[in-house]
C-alpha cells in the first residue's frame, strides 16, 4: 500500500465525506478511489474557505479536509489557513512538499515551516511507515484542546512510497476528552454571578462548537440576564428571546452597547474575550468571569476576576447547578421590557433606511427583506468583509444555532462564498446565503462556476454599490484625485456566464419576490446570484471607533 492510499484509508475511517482540493497531489486520485468525493475551486483560498465552513456547521463533529499541490498550491493556500486560525477553526490541510532531498534549498517552500505562525500544529510526513501516527496525531489536536487548523505536509517522494497495510489496517480513530472546570472555580464564579444585580453575558463560538445553546438559555433565564454574542459567536443564543441583546462586533445592536455600559458584572461564556476592531469592546472598570477551553486567553487582553477552563456545554451546567444550590432569594428584577423599549427605539431610528424605498437601493432595505421572505430556523446566512459584514450584523435576527455563520478575525475579502459552498455541503437541507459587496466578488466570483458544476446552491445576495464602501476616509486625496475606490462591472451577466441563476435588482417592490424566487432555486442544486444596485451607504450601527 503507497502513503497516499493509506492517507486516504484513514480519512474514511475518519469519516471524511468530501476533499476540498486543487491538483496536483497525489491524494486527490487515492481518495477518489476510496469513496471519498473530491471537489476542486478556481483557487485554492476558496477550497480551504469550503473547509472551514464545513466544520463550522458541523461544530466539529465532522472536519473539512483540503489537499494542495506543493509550491503555488501550500503558498496560495496560506491565507485561507490564517484566517481559519486567527478564528480558532479546526481544518486539516494537506499540502503537498518538495522532496525531502530539496529540504532547505532555496527556493523550495515548505508548508511545515511556514504554516507553523497560522496553524495549531503543522509537521511534515518524512518516514512513510510514520503515516498512522502521525494521522492519529493530527485528528488528536483537531478533537482536543484549543481549536485550530493542523497542517501535515506530504513530501513528493513520499506519497509514492510503500506502507505497511497491517499497521495501517489497525489504525484506530482518537477520541474527544472534555473536561469540566475546577469545582471551585465554579463556585466562586457562581457567587460572584448571584450577587450581581445587573450582570451581562457574552457567548462567544465556544458555546457553539461545544452545542451548549440550551445550557446558555437555560443560565440567562436561572439569572434573568440578558446575553450579547461576539460576531462569531451570532446564533449561539436565539436573538428572538426576550433576554436576547443581539450580536456585537465592530458593528452591533443598542442594546449590546447601552447593557455592556450598565453591567455590574461581565460573563464572557465560550469566548477568548481578544480585543481586535471586530469585537465590542468590554469596559475596564468591570469585573469579568471567563469560561474558555483555552488557557491562553485568560488575562490576555482583559483582567478577569475569575476563569473557568473547560468545555463550554459541561461548565454550563456545573454553574447552574452551582447557582440552584445556592439561590435563597428571586432573580434580579425582569429586565425584558428594558431590553425591548431599546430594541424598538433602536429599530424606530433605523426605521427609514431599513424601510426605504429609494433608487438606488438601500443596502439595509434588502438585508431587512431578506431577514422578512427567508425562514430563518430552517437557514444560514454569513457575510463576507467590509460593510456587508457591518451592515447585516445587528441587524439579521439568528434564531438557531448555526443559523448565522460569523467569521473574521482577519477578514479577507471573499472568503464568506467558500464559506457558504462549505456550509451547504454540511447541511444540504437548509438555505444557505452569502451577502457580499462587489468588491469581494471580484476577489472569488469565478467560484461561481465550482458551485455550478458541484450543483452546490448557494443564493448569493451581492450588494453593488460601485465602490469599495469605507475606504475612502482613509485615502480622500487618492480617491478624490484618482477615483481608487470606484469599481464597475455587470456582475449578472458574469454569473449568468458561469452558469447560475442571475437577476438584477432595481426596485425596492423587487427585492423580497426575487429573494423568494432564487431561494427555491437553490434548493434544487443551482446557485443564484442576485445583484442588488445600491447606493454607498457608509452610516453604520457603532458605538465605538475601531482601531486597525
Amino acid at each position: 500500500m503507497r502513503v497516499n492510499e493509506a492517507i486516504a484509508r484513514i480519512l474514511r475511517v475518519e469519516g471524511v465525506e468530501y476533499l476540498f482540493c486543487f491538483p496536483a497531489h497525489g491524494v486527490i486520485d487515492a481518495c477518489a478511489a476510496a469513496g471519498i468525493r473530491p471537489i476542486v475551486t478556481r483557487t485554492e483560498r476558496t477550497l480551504v474557505n469550503m473547509a472551514d465552513g464545513y466544520t463550522r456547521v458541523h461544530n466539529a463533529r465532522r472536519f473539512g479536509v483540503c489537499a494542495v499541490q506543493a509550491g503555488p498550491g501550500a503558498e496560495n493556500a496560506f491565507a485561507g489557513v490564517a484566517q481559519a486560525g486567527s478564528d480558532g477553526i479546526p481544518i486539516l490541510v494537506l499540502p503537498g512538499g518538495p522532496r525531502r532531498d530539496r529540504r532547505g534549498v532555496p527556493y523550495a517552500f515548505s508548508a511545515a515551516e511556514q504554516y507553523r505562525g497560522v496553524a495549531k500544529w503543522s509537521d511534515e510526513v518524512n518516514l512513510p511507515e510514520r503515516i498512522p501516527d502521525l494521522m492519529r496525531r493530527a485528528f488528536s489536536a483537531l478533537r482536543n484542546g484549543r481549536r485550530g487548523p493542523v497542517v501535515l505536509e506530504i513530501p513528493n517522494d513520499i506519497g509514492g512510497a510503500e506502507v505497511d497495510p497491517g499497521a495501517v489496517a489497525a489504525y484506530a480513530s482518537p477520541r474527544e476528552y472534555r473536561s469540566s472546570a475546577d469545582p471551585r472555580d465554579v463556585a466562586a464564579a457562581a457567587e460572584a454571578l448571584l450577587r450581581s444585580e445587573r450582570p451581562v453575558i457574552v457567548a462567544g463560538q465556544g458555546v457553539l462548537f461545544a452545542e451548549a445553546t440550551d445550557e446558555l438559555r437555560a443560565l440567562a433565564e436561572l439569572l434573568g440576564s440578558p446575553v450579547m454574542t461576539t460576531m462569531n459567536g451570532k446564533s449561539a443564543f436565539p436573538e428572538d428571546h426576550p433576554l436576547a441583546l443581539g450580536a456585537a462586533g465592530a458593528t452591533g445592536t443598542a442594546a449590546a452597547a447601552k447593557f455592556l455600559e450598565n453591567a455590574e458584572l461581565i460573563f464572557g461564556a465560550g469566548t477568548s474575550l481578544s480585543v481586535t476592531p471586530f469585537t465590542q469592546p468590554l469596559p475596564r472598570n468591570v469585573p469579568i468571569i471567563q469560561l474558555t477551553a483555552d488557557e491562553r486567553d485568560i488575562n490576555k487582553d482583559y483582567v478577569v476576576r475569575a476563569a473557568l477552563v473547560g468545555d463550554a456545554k459541561l461548565v454550563l451546567a456545573q454553574l447552574i447547578d452551582a447557582i440552584k444550590a445556592e439561590r435563597t432569594a428571586s432573580p434580579p428584577a425582569d429586565v425584558t421590557a428594558k431590553i425591548a423599549a431599546t430594541k424598538k427605539e433602536w429599530l424606530d431610528e433605523w426605521r427609514p433606511r431599513l424601510e426605504s424605498s429609494d433608487e438606488p437601493l438601500s443596502p439595509y432595505r434588502v438585508l431587512a427583506e431578506l431577514g422578512r421572505t427567508i425562514d430563518r430556523a430552517r437557514s444560514i446566512v454569513t457575510h463576507d468583509s467590509g460593510n456587508p459584514r457591518d451592515q447585516l450584523l445587528p441587524f439579521y435576527e439568528a434564531v438557531t444555532p448555526r443559523g448565522y455563520l460569523g467569521w473574521g478575525k482577519s477578514t479577507q475579502l471573499g472568503y464568506g462564498y467558500g464559506l457558504a459552498l462549505g456550509a451547504k455541503l454540511a447541511s444540504p437541507e437548509r438555505l444557505v446565503v452569502n451577502v457580499m459587496g462587489d468588491a469581494a466578488f471580484g476577489m472569488v466570483g469565478m467560484d461561481v462556476e465550482t458551485a455550478v458544476r458541484e450543483r452546490i446552491g448557494v443564493l448569493t445576495i451581492l450588494l453593488n454599490n460601485s465602490a469599495m464602501g469605507g475606504y475612502s476616509r482613509s485615502m480622500p486625496i487618492a480617491s478624490e484625485r484618482y477615483g481608487i475606490t470606484r469599481l464597475s462591472g455587470d456582475y449578472t451577466k458574469v454569473a449568468g456566464g458561469l452558469g447560475a441563476h442571475a437577476e438584477r435588482i432595481t426596485r425596492a417592490a423587487d427585492i423580497g419576490p426575487a429573494i423568494a424566487r432564487a431561494s427555491k432555486i437553490t434548493m434544487d442544486g443551482r446557485p443564484a446570484v442576485l445583484e442588488f444596485i445600491t447606493r454607498e451607504e457608509p452610516v453604520l450601527s457603532r458605538f465605538f471607533t475601531p482601531t486597525y
